[in-house]
């Protein structure tokens, strides 16, 4: 079989080393049109299952990765000066580029190297191969002009959010709640690393205009935010790379496949980065794919056929999740008019996958506190 990966992430690495960890025969070529060490981001965050899902089946990988991350059992939320503890609810992170570095080590083990700096740019270049695998992101060549037949929709939400990174060290991962003259602003912040966090400041479309971002280089715009957050960040500065004002792309391809092309990770479907899935949901994509190509060695069709009715249902629920967690922060602003405990009470049901009953189980000190605070004992 001659297979073509188009991506060198986490979906498109992660699924050449299945492919020929299992079938060395495989003619496999994977392409990406960055650097190897060009990346945009800090760390990466996972639930609290982390790589659990690697044990199974690829027990070298997950030994290879899970020590490398940083854990922690509780999430933090901060407004109005307060402090609000969820306990029970587990991360697990690593930095973006330290995981693609592990990635590479698993890739040279079954002798795949990446063509780096090799960008796809005709589609007749995708000719000639049995499969290939479009795992190049929300702007993927391989979906490209086959868009109506994939049945790709995208919407792009309305807040702005910026990726940094700062040596200020976070012991949970944790959500900060702050206000100024222009309006309100969000922090996403977690250590990916002993000495490193990642930092991702959200505001709303009129709080970015207020602030005058839009006028703004990258050094404005992180001093600025420095100064949003300077009592969260305790001193430390904001670290820039390629952090420049983004919006969230709603991403889903009804169809996974189109003759003998399929896609996977970030090309195939997009989770708001507020549920800590998205590269989680790559690494899955990958396995899945590669179990379905084990199945049905004697027909491409049957084994992405397989592919998308085995997998799609699953990532539909969390990707709706992930929808309903990136609507609710489409309106943080209005939320910040809560009482802290009744904040973090409201943004831990987001998602609208956990009840009270659920999140007793889960959180029993949180859900006492809270009820303590609605009763007025708090």
């Amino acid at each position: 079989m001659k297979v073509l990966i188009v991506g060198a992430g986490p979906a498109g690495s992660y699924l050449a080393y299945l492919l020929k960890r299992r079938d060395p025969a495989i003619e496999l070529r994977i392409v990406e049109q960055n650097p190897p060490d060009s990346t945009f981001g800090f760390g990466v965050v996972f639930s609290d299952r982390a790589l659990e899902f690697l044990r199974e089946d690829d027990e070298a990988t997950y030994e290879l990765i899970a020590p490398r991350m940083q854990r922690w059992h509780d999430l933090t939320i901060h407004h109005r000066g307060e402090r609000v503890t969820i306990d029970g609810i587990g991360f697990a992170a690593i930095g973006r580029l330290e995981l693609l570095r592990l990635l590479r080590r698993r890739l040279h083990a079954v002798r795949v190297e990446p063509e780096y700096r090799c960008t796809i740019a005709d589609a007749r270049e995708l000719d000639g191969y049995d499969l290939v695998v479009g795992a190049d992101g929300v702007n993927s060549f391989v979906r490209g002009d086959g868009e109506r037949d994939f049945g790709t929709s995208i919407e792009y939400l309305r807040n702005r959010f910026a990726w940094y990174g700062t040596t200020r060290r976070f012991e949970t991962l944790s959500q900060t709640f702050v206000s100024n003259e222009a309006g309100t602003f969000n922090a996403h912040h977690y250590r990916y690393a002993p000495d490193m966090s990642t930092f991702i400041v959200e505001c709303d479309p009129q709080t970015w205009q207020r602030a005058g971002f839009a006028d703004m280089d990258e050094a404005q715009t992180k001093a600025y935010c420095e100064r949003v957050f300077a009592e969260t960040l305790d001193g430390h500065p904001l670290v820039a790379n390629k952090s420049v004002w983004r919006r969230f792309p709603k991403l889903w391809n009804e169809r996974w496949h189109v003759g003998n092309r399929v896609l996977i990770g970030d090309a195939l479907h997009m989770a708001h980065f507020s549920i800590g899935s998205g590269t989680r949901l790559a690494f899955e994509d990958a396995i899945a794919l590669d179990r379905s190509l084990a199945e049905h060695r004697a027909s491409i069709p049957d084994a992405l056929a397989a592919f998308e009715a085995q997998r799609k249902p699953i990532v539909r629920k969390l990707v709706d999740a992930a929808n309903s967690s990136a609507d609710w922060y489409e309106r943080f602003g209005a939320h910040m008019r809560l009482e802290p405990w009744d904040l973090a009470w409201h943004y831990v049901q987001r998602s609208g996958r956990v009840d009270r009953e659920r999140l007793r189980r889960i959180s029993p000190l949180f859900v006492q506190g809270y009820e303590q605070h609605a009763k007025g004992e708090g």
